[in-house]
Formats: structure tokens, C-alpha cells, sequence
């Protein structure tokens, strides 16, 4: 008795494309995510350092601490001085880690907690939409610095300097746990209080 096996028919392939235009290709998109990375980087912690010098020596049209303490006093987080000289010092340093590239993960996730704890005390009963002072732009930074911590710093940072690497993405999440328990403390109190008028 005879078996017959049928084999299957090649189908051809086309050859992949290796000239120097599909390397390119291959190529660019690498180079630029990293470039892109940085600019982002820079922007968004850079424009936290100057959020933070607007509020710790009046710098940029800001009103200083005074005036700051005394809003975060009227939002209820209390002690006030300690949440104020706290959070504006939180936007300086972290701001500057994120624009340096340096322990990203962490500095990613102290300026979430930043802008969440704006979004719940100041914007989230004013809606989405900014032109109402609502947390649209709160939610963007948000967004932005959960992909950077996730995603990491890119090469053109100081945490490829580090003699040690960051875990990715469990530096970010460890983070932002620690983080989110801070906002919790910043935040339940004054709910409690608002729940109790």
C-alpha cells in the first residue's frame, strides 16, 4: 500500500527590502523617539520649575507663597504651610529631575500626584474644559507623564548615566503607589471636612 503525502505548495515570499531607503526607515523612527522624548522632557519639567517659582518667590507674574499658602489654607489641606512649601517644593525638584532625565520614574510620578491633587481640590468641579477652569490641561500633563514614566526617559538622559538601571515599568508603579498614598493624605481630610459643612 502506498501512502501518498501531499506538500504543500511554497508561496512566494517577496524578498524583504534591505537598500539603504528601508534601512533608513528602519532607523529614523528610533533616532526621533528619543529626540522627542527630551523635548518633552524639557518642556513639560521645565514649565513645573517655573509653575514652582511662580509660587515659592513670585517669579513669573506668580504671587509667592504667601498668597499660595492662603488658597491652600481656603481649599482645606491642612496644615497649610507644610502642603504649600511641600508641593512647591515637590513641582522645583521633580520638574528638574524630569527635565534632566534623572530618576524619571519617580519624578514622573511625584508630578502626577501634583497635578492630581490640583485636578481634585481646584479643577474638578469646574468640569473638563479649561476656558472653565476646568482639569483639561491637568489631564493632558497627566497622560504625558504617565507615558514618559512608563515608557522611560529615552537615551538622551541622565539615567542612562546611572550606575544602576531603574526597573521599568516597576520603579514607575512602585512610585506611583507611594504617591497616590500621599495624595490620599492630602486629599481624604479635606473631603471629610467638605462632607462634614
Amino acid at each position: 500500500m502506498r501512502t501518498i503525502v501531499e506538500t504543500p505548495q511554497r508561496v512566494d515570499v517577496p524578498p524583504i527590502r534591505t537598500d539603504a531607503t528601508e534601512q533608513k526607515r528602519r532607523v529614523w523612527p528610533r533616532q526621533n523617539v528619543n529626540k522627542a522624548l527630551l523635548l518633552v522632557r524639557l518642556v513639560v519639567g521645565l514649565l513645573f520649575v517655573g509653575h514652582a517659582l511662580q509660587k515659592l518667590l513670585g517669579w513669573f507674574g506668580g504671587d509667592g507663597m504667601e498668597k499660595f499658602t492662603a488658597n491652600l489654607q481656603q481649599l482645606g489641606l491642612q496644615p497649610a504651610p507644610v502642603w504649600a512649601y511641600g508641593e512647591a517644593g515637590a513641582e522645583l525638584v521633580a520638574g528638574l529631575l524630569l527635565a534632566l532625565g534623572l530618576l524619571t520614574p519617580i519624578a514622573a510620578a511625584v508630578l502626577i500626584g501634583d497635578m492630581l491633587v490640583a485636578t481634585i481640590t481646584v479643577h474638578l468641579s469646574k468640569g473638563l474644559w479649561a476656558q472653565g477652569g476646568g482639569f483639561e490641561y491637568n489631564l493632558v500633563l497627566i497622560a504625558i507623564l504617565l507615558a514618559v514614566g512608563l515608557i522611560g526617559p529615552g537615551l538622551y538622559s541622565l539615567d542612562r548615566r546611572l550606575p544602576f538601571a531603574l526597573p521599568r515599568p516597576l520603579a514607575f508603579i512602585a512610585a506611583m503607589v507611594v504617591v497616590l498614598i500621599g495624595v490620599a493624605a492630602a486629599i481624604l481630610p479635606t473631603l471629610g471636612a467638605a462632607a462634614g459643612q
